[in-house]
């Protein structure tokens, strides 16, 4: 069972990244943002399968659970910014 979580740990983190080069290289604000929060969604649920192999899931869903709410409200915070600060429809309409 350990041997199969390890390699779904590691498949996902091989999905990290497509979103990782999207966050990167993105064309547009709204990708990036969108990139980062699947990074933070996909580590939350690796943090979760960290858990399962070292057997302490207690423990590693609470860091998971507060890393998840700090990915929203950072997502959330920077969305806030570049929709008041930064015209974001600016950059949609180039």
């Amino acid at each position: 069972m350990d041997t199969y979580i390890l390699y779904s740990a590691i498949v996902l983190s091989v999905f990290m990244a497509i979103p990782l080069y999207r966050s990167v290289v993105g064309p547009t604000v709204q990708d990036r943002i969108m990139g980062v929060s699947a990074i933070g969604s996909k580590t939350t649920v690796l943090l979760i399968m960290i858990g399962f192999i070292f057997e302490r899931v207690d423990m590693f869903i609470d860091i998971a659970l507060a890393y998840a709410l700090l990915n929203f409200i950072a997502v959330l915070a920077a969305s806030r910014y570049f929709h008041k600060r930064k015209g974001l429809y600016q950059e949609m309409d180039r």
